[in-house]
Parts: C-alpha cells; structure tokens; sequence
C-alpha cells in the first residue's frame, strides 16, 4: 500500500464526467508523475489530492487518513505541500520575508497580513528560513523583492516555502511551466536534489516530458478522466496506448 491511495473517485462537473473510477498509488520516497493531454483530468485529480474538491464517489488516503474535507491548514499539517503553476509568493515582500512566512503558518496556524511585524519579529522563525534559503541556493537574493525575481528563481523559492514546513508529500503542478529551458534544467537539477537528499514523496502533473522522465519512478497516464496506463519510464515511452492518447496514433 502506498503512502497516498486514491480508490474508486468519480467526479462530475454537471454533465461532464471529469474522473472516471480513477484508482492510483503512490509509494514513499518515489516520484509519481500523473501526465495526460489538455482535459485529461489531471487538475481535477490534484485538486482532490488535497481536498479542495470532494469526489463523488471514492476516497483520498494520505497515510491511512482521508484527506477529504480537510481545511488547506488541515493539509498541511498532515504533511503535505502543494506547488502551484503559477508561483503563489508574496512579490512586496523580500524573498526572507516570504521564506518566514509558511514556517510561522506551520507552527501558528494563520497569519494576518496586517501584523507581519509579529512574524518577522521573531529570531526563531528568521533562522529556520535563513537556513532553508543557503539550501535552495538562494541566500545572496534574501533582500530582493521577491516580485523583481526570474520565474525559475520565483519557483526555487516557492518549493523551498513548501520544503520550510517540512512536508512527507511534495505536490507539483507542471512546476516548469512557462519556463525558458534553463530555469528548467535547474529546477529538474533542484527536484533531483530534494528527492536525493529528503525524506519525500513526490507527486508531479507536468506536460514536459523531458522533466517527467528524468524525475520520475512511476507514470501514471490519465486520458479523459481515466487511467489508461500505470508504469515505468521506460515502459510508457513506446506505448501503443499513450502513442494513441497523445498523437491519435493507434497500434
């Protein structure tokens, strides 16, 4: 059994069936890519992942726990972090700022943005994300306004934000997206880092290819809301049925 079990979820959006008897699992410590074409169902089935839609019909397990109804502090406080397409960083704010504030979310359970004094004042918090911001490499940007930044160094701190509250399951959603192919090969060089040196689990939506097989442990490919095909790198490359999905192209 793995360490997120999704069984048996359906979801419809009216007259639409989004996901369709949808069943994955993924194993601790692996990288688990969930890729498809436009439509697939793969936001949908993310967005279930954590909790922000309720299936029909189906359950979401997180290490034997639902995660269905769970509030987004809930979530994390179950250990788990999601990356969105769009980096979701506070741009006002220098990049230490932003680094503080998910590890003061983490422990306190809320912040107000009207009293970040109460956040940056305090020396503990300031330390834990000095140190989280020489791992990601990114110390010498700590008084930058995070907004004049790259979008591959907005995305390096907005996984080190996630990695700052310590998660066992790193949700990615197509993290390179919009990216030129440097930022790209430095943030697949990032995530091979994390899952080398980390105790995590990683899940990934992503359309690019090449940063899906040189993550991923498990490919799981959806086609209209539906698992088509569960396996290796290696085996999904040259298969008939993705060949088909993607291109159109039949066996």
């Amino acid at each position: 059994m793995g360490i997120l079990e999704v069984k048996d979820v359906n979801k419809r959006f009216g007259g639409l069936q989004a996901l369709g008897n949808v069943n994955l699992s993924v194993e601790e410590n692996t990288c688990h890519a969930i890729i498809g074409p436009n439509g697939a169902g793969k936001s949908t089935l993310l967005n279930c992942l954590i909790g922000k839609l309720i299936p029909d019909t189906g359950s979401v397990m997180f290490d034997g726990q639902s995660v269905l109804g769970r509030t987004p502090y809930q979530i994390c406080q179950m250990g788990i972090s999601r990356v969105f397409q769009t980096p979701e960083i506070f741009g006002d704010l220098s990049v230490l700022e932003n680094m503080m504030i998910p590890i003061f979310a983490k422990r306190d359970g809320a912040f107000e943005l009207n009293a970040l004094s109460n956040v940056f004042g305090q020396r503990d918090i300031l330390e834990q994300a000095e140190k989280m911001l020489e791992e990601m490499n990114m110390a010498d940007k700590r008084h930058m306004h995070a907004a004049s930044m790259s979008r591959g160094d907005k995305r390096r701190l907005e996984i080190g934000m996630c990695l700052s509250q310590q998660p066992r399951l790193l949700l990615l959603d197509e993290p390179t997206a919009g990216m030129a192919r440097a930022d790209t090969n430095n943030t697949i060089d990032l995530l091979k880092q994390i899952k080398d040196e980390r105790d995590i689990t990683i899940a990934i939506i992503e359309h690019d290819m090449h940063v899906v097989f040189s993550l991923s442990d498990r490919i799981t490919v959806l086609a209209q809301g539906t698992p088509l095909v569960e396996d290796t790198p290696d085996k999904i490359k040259g298969h008939p049925k993705v060949r088909e999905a993607y291109l159109g192209e039949t066996a």
